[in-house]
Parts: structure tokens; sequence; C-alpha cells
């Protein structure tokens, strides 16, 4: 039997995501009444990046633990969060303006440190995650773990800024 070659899979997924977001910002957004509040999407996403960041926590715990069966578990529980997270945000950034942060002084300067990594980092864990699932489903243990160290804190760090970026920037929605 032939070996799934998934390198295409993540590199094409990587580019595509990420293309996708940026061509957000250039796209015109949406005039009138939408049928919803799209001003609730910023919240939704916030609570998926939240429990993206639990079963994260819970998939490391897991693996610590030598529990792999729940340990890709609360991967694919992240996957999917991750996966929703998304489709809102693309939903959210297809149809609404840029909000702008309204904090001054010391406070605007940790906002935009928090996010411009969050972003940056944001656009690194797609592959990163992408090609770690491959490797564990492919059960290339070595790499996996090799490439997992990484993939693991940067994807926590992207979860949890995406709330404290949620949570500063609410007010001014």
């Amino acid at each position: 039997m032939k070996k799934f070659n998934y390198v295409p899979w993540v590199v094409g997924l990587s580019i595509a995501i990420n293309l996708i977001v940026v061509a957000l910002l250039f796209l015109p957004k949406v005039d009138g009444d939408l049928g919803f509040n799209i001003k609730l999407l910023p919240l939704l996403n916030a609570v998926l990046n939240s429990f993206t960041f639990v079963f994260l926590l819970a998939a490391l715990f897991m693996i610590i633990r030598k529990n792999v069966k729940w340990h890709k578990r609360f991967i694919f529980a992240a996957f999917t969060s991750t996966a929703l997270f998304l489709v809102s945000y693309l939903t959210y950034h297809s149809m609404a303006e840029s909000t702008s942060f309204g904090g001054e002084g010391i406070i605007a300067g940790i906002y935009y440190f928090i996010l411009i990594t969050h972003i940056v980092l944001a656009a690194l864990i797609v592959p990163l995650a992408l090609l770690t699932l491959f490797r564990g489903l492919a059960m290339k243990v070595d790499k996996h773990r090799k490439i997992a160290r990484w993939t693991m804190p940067i994807w926590l760090y992207v979860s949890l800024t995406g709330v404290i970026v949620y949570l500063m920037i609410s007010p001014y929605y």
C-alpha cells in the first residue's frame, strides 16, 4: 500500500487559510441589516479560543500521563474548536469593518504587542499544527514529538492571546 503524502496538504491548507485571512482585509464589507447581530461573533470567537486552550491543556496532560487515546481525542477537539473559530472569524471579518482599539498609553502598547505576536504566531501555527497532527496520525512518533514541543506552546499562546485580545478590545465594539 502506498504511503499517504500529507506534506502537500499541509502546505496547501496553510497557504489557502492564510491567504483567505489576508484577503479579507481588502474585501468590501456588508452594509445593511444581516438578520442577526454580527457583533456576537467576536464573543463566539473568544469562547471557541477558550475551548481550544482547555482542550490543548487536557491533551498535554493526557500525553504526559502516557494516555495516547485521550490525547488524540483532546487534540481532535482542539482542531474542531479551532475550525469552528476559523469559520466564525472569517464570517465576521468578511462582513464587519475592523474595530479600532481605543485605549491609550501603556495599555495600548501592551494591547498591540499581544495583538501583533498573536497574528504572527496564528499564521505560523497553521502549518505547525497540521504537520504535527499528520505526523501523529502517521505514527511518526519521534518526528511528532520534536515538532509538538514547538507547536503546543505556540498554539496555547495563540488561543489564550485570542481571548485576551477580545477582552481588551470588546469595550470598543
